[in-house]
């Protein structure tokens, strides 16, 4: 049940990203929404947010830290070229094909 509590708070406090993020503004988008949660959940993510700044969080997510792949391979040097990936290009321009192919054996399209 935490787990919902919180998605039902996070969701929130992104639509309010421009906005100040405040105890109300949470809990009136939650009520209009028709989700019951317990009531300090609003007043928690509030307070956390007010001291960072929503954009700033969306913005960082997933640059948290380097690549260490990236980094090895940078140290080595240039990686050797391979035949695989030509191989795997052409496989997935094969799959997109038989899909295209596959939505015209249906007569009819999404705007007809």
């Amino acid at each position: 049940m935490a787990s919902v509590s919180k998605l039902t708070c996070i969701y929130p406090a992104l639509i309010l990203h421009e906005v100040t993020v405040t105890e109300d503004k949470i809990s009136a988008l939650i009520k209009a929404a028709g989700v019951n949660i317990e009531p300090f959940w609003p007043g928690l993510f509030a307070k956390v947010l007010a001291s960072v700044s929503t954009g700033s969080l969306i913005c960082s997510v997933g640059a948290g830290g380097p690549a260490p792949a990236a980094g090895a391979a940078a140290a080595e040097g240039p990686a050797p070229a391979t035949t695989a990936a030509p191989a795997e290009e052409k496989e997935v321009e094969a799959k997109k094909e038989k899909s295209e192919e596959s939505d015209d054996d249906v007569g009819f399209g999404l705007f007809d």
